[in-house]
């Protein structure tokens, strides 16, 4: 089993939830470059991992897409995934104000 939360802000800036989520969870944040997503943060932990995205990515045509467009209003996306649900996660960026719970699922 695999457990996914989808969080979002429209308060925070990727670089700025990146020092608010490294200062609640003690992680260490890594930026990533990739073609298709654009710059995005990455943290990996011994349950799971948990990645910083924009929501805005440049498209094949030059125009920004939306990485997530069934959530536009977000403007930055924190994404978890962890092997089992994982409570004290969740309660702890629950806490970070401006972030909002958008999405959960477990495969």
């Amino acid at each position: 089993m695999t457990d996914h939360h989808t969080y979002g802000t429209s308060t925070h800036t990727a670089d700025e939830l990146v020092r608010l989520v490294s200062d609640c969870l003690g992680l260490l944040f890594t930026e990533r470059d990739s073609n298709y997503r654009g710059v995005y943060h990455l943290a990996g932990s011994p349950n799971g991992r948990i990645e910083i995205q924009p929501t805005p990515i440049l498209g094949d045509d030059g125009e920004d897409d939306l990485y997530a467009p069934e959530h536009p209003a977000a403007q930055v996306l924190l994404l978890t995934t962890t092997p089992t649900p994982h409570p004290a996660l969740q309660a702890r960026l629950g806490s970070i104000e401006g972030l909002i719970h958008l999405n959960h699922e477990t495969v």
